[in-house]
């Protein structure tokens, strides 16, 4: 009989995705790749179907679909093509967690897929959430769906609330590096390059994240996450810059106690966590050294010169679809930036202005987030 658990990953050629493969790797004994699926990435995930050779294998990209199935094709192994394949893939019944760590807006309908198929959630993707939080919590408690952070924050917080079921959070530290322009003027932060803006201090992430860590935007996503996972109000989240990136978060108590998760910047390490779950296994991850350590600071943000996380915590305020047009916008805005269209404070004009522009819907659907989506989409690609 096999008692390992069996994973989904859900954009396994991506920074999180290769970790996770990471993890598995050093403990296959406890877990097995049940599917992996990518959006472009097809030499990567073609060497990750024949090292892990798991039951099924997706390519978003249908174009792709023969050349990886030309590929495969001396292995036991479904090869599907389509991002509905990719919603469709994650019901298999031998499937218990489903980590999600596909790129923005693309994770939420697998998202929901798979919560609706009762598998335990290993959430990676904060864009399901920052994009229809309350669709996504509403239906994991309709169908008693688990949903693990893997966010090194989230994880934090989950990890510091373990056992304190009884006692109800007064205040969540959410930190943040700051990233690579925490001193920069706003002067500077104009004439910032992509190359620059790509260097993270702390952390090794995909360009996306990493342009949204510089930009902030990044913690005011997770500040709306925060929110939808951990039940409670924006006013309750205080985000506080801490450039060493030790702290992972903390949470505060009505007795004045402040309970903080620690360690060396490693995804690797909320990973497992999130796999092995409730249990804490075995690893080779490098042990923090205090004696490295011996000053460990924290700052205010500053929203003026950092406009994206002013502008998450706007969203958040009106509600509604109001975060998920900011999501689309920051989406076009980061991929301008890349694409070298815009400059570094652009991107805060962009998405400002598509607030100002797309339609408001205070009690959106499903199918209000994907229009949502579109118009927002096609707004902030005129502003450019």
């Amino acid at each position: 009989m096999n008692n390992k658990k069996q994973i989904a990953i859900l954009g396994s050629t991506g920074s999180i995705g290769t970790q996770t493969l990471d993890v598995i790797r050093s403990h296959s004994d406890k877990f097995e790749v049940y599917a992996i699926t990518a959006n472009n990435n097809i030499e990567l995930l073609i060497n990750q179907a024949r090292e892990f050779q798991p039951e099924m294998v997706v390519i978003a990209n249908e174009a792709k679909y023969n050349e990886l199935k030309s590929a495969l094709a001396d292995l036991p192994i479904k090869v599907w093509a389509g991002a509905d394949a990719i919603s469709e893939v994650v019901q298999a019944e031998p499937i218990d967690i489903v980590l999600t760590a596909m790129v923005g807006y693309s994770g939420l309908k697998p998202s929901i897929s798979a919560i609706c198929a009762g598998k335990t959630i290993a959430l990676a993707n904060k864009e399901s959430l920052v994009v229809a939080g309350e669709l996504i919590t509403a239906l994991a408690l309709k169908y008693r769906t688990p949903i693990l952070p893997v966010d090194s924050e989230h994880s934090a917080i989950f990890q510091c609330l373990a056992g304190e079921a009884n006692n109800p959070i007064e205040k969540i530290l959410l930190t943040a590096s700051g990233g690579p322009f925490r001193t920069f003027s706003a002067e500077q932060l104009a004439t910032v390059t992509k190359r620059e803006a790509l260097k993270h201090p702390n952390w090794t992430m995909g360009a996306k994240i990493t342009i949204d860590s510089a930009t902030l935007m990044n913690k005011g996503f997770e500040m709306i996450e925060a929110k939808w996972l951990f039940d409670v109000t924006t006013e309750q989240i205080q985000i506080v810059v801490h450039p060493q990136s030790i702290i992972h978060s903390m949470v505060q108590f009505r007795d004045s106690s402040i309970k903080a998760q620690m360690g060396l910047p490693d995804m690797r390490l909320p990973i497992q966590y999130a796999l092995a779950y409730p249990n804490r296994i075995d690893a080779d991850f490098e042990r923090l050294d205090f004696t490295k350590y011996s000053n460990l600071t924290f700052e205010e943000p500053d929203t003026k010169r950092f406009r994206n996380l002013a502008l998450a915590y706007d969203a958040v305020f009106q509600g509604g679809n109001m975060p998920c047009i900011v999501n689309a916008a920051n989406e076009v805005a980061v991929a301008a930036f890349l694409e070298d269209k815009i400059n570094f404070p652009a991107m805060s004009n962009v998405i400002e202005k598509t607030m100002q522009a797309t339609t408001f819907i205070a009690s959106p659907s499903l199918d209000d987030y994907v229009q949502t989506d579109k118009e927002a989409r096609a707004r902030a690609s005129e502003l450019f």
